[in-house]
């Protein structure tokens, strides 16, 4: 089989079908690998700072592995279209699983930060060729149903995943969550090793557009870690203003190179396919309002309602079922129906739909309802995993395979980064206002406001549930009963104000959703059907 302007037939051609299975659990598993360790990890990261005494180096823990992956997924498409899919699969595997070695190994947060961007070069990797490996594997009817099951595994390692990395820190130790991906990506190397076919390549070195992949690296690095910084520095600050201009500068020279390239790394043609532009605009939008509800659904359960923290992420374990079983029933039924970008236009309206609801939770909110708003929105989410990411590769030339599904990753992955930070921003600014506003209208004693805790701009500091329970007993030792109802009036309009403030931001997100929904409409269908036979039917019409 070759590559490089255009592939010959399909690798499951001269498969056998218990091969083909084997390589689809294999390919699977490799999935599975990156995606459990973006959840499992953030479970271990106190015991891990505490261990390593880096608080002050949280943060970039998981923003380096956020930089590294998302810079390298165009570029790690690209690279799977001029040399084919296996030999970057298995260099992300490996290099993957040596990474989660040396973090495991770590002494200091230093050499934590350093392992997990190198880890996150190789999952970006995997990311951006799992999917196109379902391409190369099947012909387009084929591929929504399968594409289903891989966006399945995907939802199902954020259930999996807190779980998992709770469970295997206090048992094990925190080092034990990066060893577990050895046993995992060692039987994934294997099996891809052993039955996932080569595809020969015509393409050399000299075929790779190295200016446009530094220009690429050198745009896209200092903008990501804007986006993170916002968490802790004014969108007008020195910081994060020069980061952004600076970045702005490479990203334009970026595309300036890209138009004097035979072979970009992001051919910007493709942006004039309608299926294309549409599909990457929706996965942008739709990116941002999942990470708005993923983030901020725990500050529901937590500060509005006031459960505890794990049930909170036990709660949020519905939103990734209905993520799950969505898509793989709309990866079954968009090979079935003809005008199947309907499909996205309906899950983009459940997700508004859920969204709409979860801006009108208040205190008195019952836990299933938010239950039943999250699972509404994780179905809506998962109807569009596998409609967007099939119909852009079916649409275009399969040598641009690898771009048109590395750039439905990297859109989504931005989008979740600028949405995270827009949306961080205006928690952080509003609600101080709305917790205050709630307190002024107790008309409290002044001796009262010793009970207001400080900082309350930081929820997750507010609503400890430790923290909660000491000014409670110190109310009621200073005020008796008195005190204590003080106290459980002062706590309600907390809870109040956060819940003002959380309706501001499902509304916003739902507001993204909107122009989701709008540009969902201007999908433009192409049948399902192999590259041959659409070029029949073109020539016919």
């Amino acid at each position: 089989m070759t590559n490089q302007s255009g592939s010959v037939g399909h690798l499951t051609e001269g498969l056998s079908r218990r091969r083909t299975i084997i390589v689809v659990f294999g390919t699977m598993l490799a999935l599975l690998l990156a995606a459990l360790d973006q959840t499992i990890v953030g479970t271990a990261m106190p015991r891990i700072v505490a261990d390593l005494n880096g608080l002050s180096y949280y943060a970039w823990v998981i923003t380096a592995y956020l930089v590294a992956s998302t810079v390298m997924v165009p570029v790690a498409g690209k690279l799977g279209d001029l040399f084919g899919r296996k030999p970057f699969l298995l260099t992300g595997m490996v290099g993957f699983v040596v990474a989660s070695a040396l973090c495991g190994l770590s002494q200091n947060m230093t050499e934590l930060i350093i392992f997990r961007s190198l880890q996150g070069i190789f999952g970006g990797v995997l990311f951006a060729t799992v999917f196109a490996v379902i391409g190369d594997l099947f012909p387009p009817q084929q591929r929504a149903r399968v594409g289903g099951l891989f966006g399945a595994v995907f939802g199902l390692s954020s259930v999996l995943g807190p779980t998992a990395g709770g469970y295997i820190t206090d048992n094990l130790g925190w080092r034990w969550v990066f060893y577990v991906n050895l046993p995992i990506g060692i039987v994934a190397v294997l099996i891809v090793a052993a039955t996932l076919p080569f595809v020969r390549s015509r393409a050399s070195v000299r075929d790779i557009d190295f200016p446009g992949a530094a220009a690429l690296v050198a745009g896209l690095i200092p903008l990501m870690i804007a986006l993170s910084i916002t968490r802790d520095h004014a969108w007008t600050s020195p910081e994060v203003l020069g980061l952004l201009i600076g970045s702005a500068v490479m990203l334009v020279h970026f595309f300036v190179l890209e138009q004097r390239t035979d072979n970009p790394i992001v051919p910007f043609d493709l942006f004039k396919h309608a299926t294309f532009s549409v599909s990457m605009l929706t996965s942008f939008l739709t990116g941002f309002a999942m990470f708005g509800a993923i983030i901020f659904v725990p500050l529901i359960y937590q500060g509005v309602l006031g459960a505890s923290a794990t049930n909170s992420g036990q709660l949020l374990t519905p939103m990734m079922l209905g993520l799950v079983g969505a898509s793989v029933l709309i990866g079954q039924v968009m090979a079935r129906i003809r005008l199947y970008r309907f499909l996205g236009t309906a899950g983009i309206a459940l997700m508004l739909l859920g969204m709409w609801w979860l801006s009108q939770v208040t205190t008195s909110t019952s836990t299933l309802e938010v239950v039943r708003d999250i699972v509404i929105v994780g179905a809506g989410l998962g109807a569009t995993f596998p409609l967007y990411l099939q119909a852009v590769q079916n649409a275009l030339p399969r040598q641009f395979l690898g771009v048109a599904t590395s750039q439905i990753q990297f859109w989504r992955q931005i989008g979740g980064t600028i949405g995270t930070a827009v949306l961080g921003s205006v928690l952080a600014s509003r609600l101080a206002v709305s917790v205050q506003a709630q307190v002024a209208g107790l008309h409290l004693p002044p001796q009262a406001s010793r009970l207001i805790p400080s900082g309350v701009s930081n929820p997750q500091a507010v609503f400890n549930p430790g923290a909660i329970a000491a000014r409670r007993v110190a109310a009621t030792a200073a005020g008796g009963p008195q005190g204590a109802a003080l106290f459980d009036q002062v706590l309600h309009a907390l809870r109040a104000g956060l819940a003002g403030t959380l309706h501001d931001i499902f509304l916003y997100s739902g507001a993204v959703l909107v122009l989701a929904l709008v540009a969902s409409v201007f999908l433009r269908e192409v049948p399902l059907r192999a590259p041959a036979a659409r070029a029949q039917d073109e020539a016919a019409a």
